[in-house]
């Protein structure tokens, strides 16, 4: 008998997480982008790099342009709408890996947070002093 509360408790375990980390990616996907890109900027900018070269990772991951990426500032769009309206993900994505948050990028399965955690991933090459050629999968 003592078999079997283990596995309803580590049922119960794995449907608590499921739904905790649901929850944690719903709450994520509706943090405005405009409120995240200044931290993008910052961490560049302390580590000697330009806003531009944000601004050029983000046209590269998403096929917006200066105009589209104001736009979505401008409109205060969340994490959601600001991916699932992208004109175009690259299709070079697949070659970004590596780990971010603890997480390899690659084996994430949500798409949307796999794209969330692409931009960080290519954020933190940036700062990490990585060339433009490179971050870019050129």
């Amino acid at each position: 008998m003592a078999k079997n509360n283990i596995f309803v408790s580590a049922g119960s375990l794995l449907k608590e997480l499921f739904i905790n980390i649901k929850a944690m990616s719903t709450k994520i996907y509706k943090m405005l982008f405009s409120n995240i890109y200044p931290l993008y900027i910052q961490k560049a900018e302390r580590k000697g790099r330009t806003a531009n070269e944000v601004n050029e990772i983000i046209f590269w991951l998403t096929g917006y342009n200066e105009q589209t990426l104001k736009q979505h500032l401008d409109n205060k769009s969340d994490l959601e709408t600001f991916y699932t309206q992208a004109p175009q993900i690259n299709p070079n994505v697949s070659k970004i890996t590596g780990v971010i948050c603890g997480y390899r990028v690659e084996d994430i399965e949500d798409e949307l947070m796999r794209h969330i955690r692409y931009l960080d991933k290519l954020i933190d090459e940036l700062a990490k002093g990585k060339t433009m050629e490179k971050i870019l999968r050129r």
